[in-house]
């Protein structure tokens, strides 16, 4: 790291808050006080660093890190927020995408991330869509004869005029 004082004071800042708010007891900031709290502050000191001091090889570590200390703290205080593998590879698709839109690579990987991220967030829904489709091919294959006697009345009396 070139600039050391970007990543430095943040992690100064942010652990000093940190522990500040432990020793005071505010019970508002009860709920910060966990390590989830902690991959934030270090995922936005690498952050910080990333694009303050323009070392983008930084932005993919400090996506994952802020990004999965913000996805346990929500699993802890949002009930409907989604606990599975897709979630974690949302944030690691995010962080791809984020260093792949400085450095001009790793894009595809994070399209592919994006997209196997949305499969798994998304699987039920998906599911009950290929269903309907299986019902639907299903009762078309009951009929396929009336497509024959279709394809031979045609043929019969159509196809002569």
């Amino acid at each position: 790291m070139k600039k050391q004082g970007i990543f430095s004071g943040i992690i100064f800042i942010g652990f000093g808050l940190y522990f500040l708010s432990e020793q005071l007891h505010f019970p508002f900031l009860r709920s910060l006080q966990s390590w989830p709290t902690l991959l934030m502050i270090v995922g936005l000191a690498l952050l910080g660093q990333a694009y303050y001091a323009k070392e983008y090889q930084q932005i993919f570590a400090g996506t994952i890190l802020f990004g999965f200390g913000l996805h346990f703290h929500f699993l802890q205080y949002v009930k409907v927020w989604p606990n599975n593998i897709g979630m974690l590879l949302l944030i690691i698709a995010i962080g791809m995408l984020l260093h792949a839109q400085k450095t001009k690579s790793g894009f595809v990987y994070g399209l592919f991330f994006l997209l196997l991220s949305c499969v798994l967030l998304f699987y039920n829904r998906i599911n009950q869509w290929f269903n309907f489709v299986e019902s639907g091919i299903s009762i078309l294959w009951k009929f396929w004869p009336v497509g024959l006697i279709i394809v031979g009345t045609y043929l019969l009396f159509i196809k002569k005029r």
